[in-house]
């Protein structure tokens, strides 16, 4: 059984007088703070700031990071997150003084090694998506979303069509329908059929001169390849609308078929997920777009652009552009990851990453699917939904009990409750990055706790320093500060 031990707070261990350092008296003149700063500016009194030895800080902050779980450390089969491993040799790589420690206000001649990076990462994305253009400026998968339904709004009204609608399957992510309402549009939501894949009826039903952009993700967020893209992708384009696709699935299709080939128009990446940056913990992340030709002309400025003599340089003079998203030039270090990444992999590489991924995930749903039943279809791509409503129905077992009591094991749980349309939904998307034995030993842990008495899975986990805390209160009263006891 996995076991954790909290450490005390940092407040708790403090001592009076204690300290990292002796430093000398200072022997140069100096003139009193209070002379320079106004007394009305001044606190009362130092905040209580914990004072310790250095050893002591430093068994804190160890200690304390090893509560953490982390790909490094356990199994994390987080559904569509991608929580796959991050190699350490594209750490060691973004990590190099010649791109680490630049300075974005430096003069583009002496960038010129990472303005080549970023204008290869540019040409590698574009061609992976099968589109044309891409820019790099988006922070996350979410804001790359929001760009590009801003360059799809610039796009219609440079054309003097009013458009104020957009698509969303009932399976999409929760970002999507938020950032169509960012743009100011209307998110209208579109049915899934018993298969789990968009309703064409229903698809039809609400397509119409007014629609702007249909967002999907293909494969979707119950682990299926809709095979009516092209059918999607043709009805909108008669109606002069465009075919956005969520890119936070890539993982299942590197180098096996491309979106501009499906019929997308545009796209965002997630190269934490897709490109092994590192993810989770809130962030850095990157969330780049590709787009078509027509258009590159709306896409955030600047670009990195490539002159005759093999100079590279920052194109401003976009006109249409819809202007900045991010600040520099994006989270570079990530997209430095993300091209170490690949170039690794290359062609033959990439579509590997997806074969396994999909392999992974369909072997582990055999693995556990007679006890945990998958709604939708008998195959998967690179995750599966799996559900818990019988054991809720029978044993009152819900889908949050079995990702409590999986901590107790050491697995991260796998994302519980999405998407909506799978009642007690448990995302799982191994990845490709683990082994046989992983997956092996993951659904043994399953089955056993399917065999469980209730009332454990109930008040798991056991193990962990906090058992079972209120989620909903957490969010909505946090508390962000230490408050001394009372005596």
């Amino acid at each position: 059984m996995y076991k954790l031990t909290p450490p005390s707070l940092i407040f708790e261990t403090s001592r009076p007088g204690r300290s990292t350092a002796i430093l000398p008296g200072c022997d140069v003149p100096f003139e009193p703070i209070e002379s320079m700063i106004p007394s009305e500016h001044l606190a009362e009194a130092c905040p209580p700031l914990p004072e310790l030895g250095e050893l002591d800080i430093v068994r804190h902050f160890t200690n304390l990071s090893a509560l953490n779980m982390s790909i490094d450390s356990n199994f994390y089969p987080l559904g569509s997150c991608t929580m796959k491993y991050n190699p350490k040799r594209n750490e060691r790589l973004a990590g190099l003084p010649g791109f680490f420690m630049q300075h974005p206000y430096q003069d583009e001649s002496t960038l010129q090694g990472l303005l080549q990076l970023l204008y290869e990462v540019q040409h590698d994305l574009a061609e992976i998506a099968g589109l044309d253009a891409v820019s790099l400026q988006p922070a996350a998968g979410a804001q790359g979303e929001l760009t590009a339904l801003m360059v799809a709004a610039a796009y219609f009204r440079d054309k003097g069509e009013k458009r104020t609608k957009v698509l969303v399957p009932d399976s999409a992510h929760g970002t999507n329908p938020a950032s169509a309402h960012l743009v100011g549009f209307e998110a209208v939501t579109i049915k899934s059929n018993a298969q789990g894949l968009v309703d064409l009826a229903d698809f039809h039903a609400k397509l119409d001169d007014e629609t702007a952009v249909f967002m999907i993700t293909n494969p979707n967020t119950v682990g299926l390849f809709d095979p009516q893209i092209k059918t999607i992708a043709d009805a909108l384009h008669a109606r002069g609308a465009l075919l956005y696709l969520d890119g936070a699935n890539m993982n299942a299709i590197l180098g096996a078929v491309r979106p501009g080939d499906m019929g997308a128009d545009l796209m965002h990446y997630n190269p934490h997920k897709t490109f092994s940056g590192p993810h989770g913990g809130g962030g850095p992340g990157a969330g780049p777009i590709a787009v078509r030709d027509f258009l590159a002309p709306y896409l955030p400025s600047p670009m990195v652009g490539k002159r005759d003599d093999g100079t590279y340089f920052l194109t401003h003079d976009m006109p249409k552009s819809i202007g900045r998203v991010r600040a520099y030039f994006g989270n570079t270090g990530v997209l430095y990851r993300a091209y170490c990444y690949i170039r690794s992999q290359g062609p033959d590489g990439l579509k590997a990453v997806s074969q396994h991924a999909v392999l992974n995930a369909n072997y582990l749903m055999s693995l556990v699917r007679h006890v945990y039943p998958v709604p939708h279809g008998d195959r998967c791509m690179h995750e599966f939904v799996a559900s818990a409503r019988g054991m809720a129905r029978e044993r009152g077992v819900r889908a949050m009990d079995i990702g409590k009591r999986l901590l107790d094991y050491g697995y991260h749980a796998p994302t519980v409750y999405f998407p909506l349309i799978v009642p007690e939904a448990l995302m799982i998307e191994p990845t490709e990055t683990e082994s046989r034995e992983t997956l092996e030993a993951f659904a043994a842990v399953l089955l056993k706790i399917a065999a469980e008495d209730p009332q454990i899975l109930h008040d798991a986990p056991s193990g962990t320093p906090i058992s079972r805390p209120d989620e909903v209160k957490a969010a909505k009263i946090p508390i962000l500060k230490w408050v001394p006891p009372t005596a």
